[in-house]
C-alpha cells in the first residue's frame, strides 16, 4: 500500500507541472491574465513543486523504506491521471492547444523522470543505512 501511495505521489508530482505547462493558454483565457503572467506563475508553481515534492518524497521514501519499484510504478498512475484530466477537461477552444515544442519538453521530462526517482530513492536509502 505504501509503495502504491508513493508511486501515485510521484505521478502527481510530474502530472501537475506538465499540465500547467500544457494548459498555459487555457489558464490565461479562463483567468483573464496575460500569457506572460501565467508563464511566470506556472514557473513558480513548478519550482515549488520540485522542491517541496522532492523533500516530501525523500522523507516518505526514507520513512516507509520503499524500494526502487517506484521508478516503474509511477507511470500507470500518471497515465490514469492524464486520462481522467482529458476526459474531465477536454479542449473545446482551438486556441487552447499547446505548442508542439511544449509536448517535446513534456516527453523529455517523462523519459528523464524515472532516473530522478532512482536518484531520490538511492539518496533516501543511503540516508537510511
Amino acid at each position: 500500500m505504501k509503495l502504491n501511495m508513493l508511486s501515485a505521489l510521484y505521478a502527481i508530482m510530474i502530472f501537475v507541472p506538465l499540465e500547467l505547462m500544457l494548459n498555459v493558454y487555457r489558464i490565461a483565457r479562463i483567468t483573464h491574465l496575460e500569457v506572460g503572467t501565467v508563464n511566470v506563475l506556472t514557473g513558480i508553481i513548478i519550482i515549488a513543486d520540485i522542491i517541496g515534492g522532492s523533500i516530501l518524497l525523500f522523507y516518505l521514501t526514507n520513512k516507509w523504506q520503499t524500494n526502487y519499484w517506484t521508478a516503474l510504478l509511477w507511470f500507470p498512475y500518471f497515465v490514469l491521471f492524464i486520462y481522467f484530466f482529458v476526459k474531465l477537461f477536454p479542449i473545446t477552444d482551438g486556441g487552447d492547444s499547446p505548442n508542439p515544442v511544449t509536448g517535446l519538453l513534456g516527453l523529455g521530462g517523462v523519459f528523464v523522470y524515472p532516473f530522478y526517482i532512482l536518484v531520490l530513492t538511492g539518496f533516501a536509502r543511503g540516508n537510511r543505512d
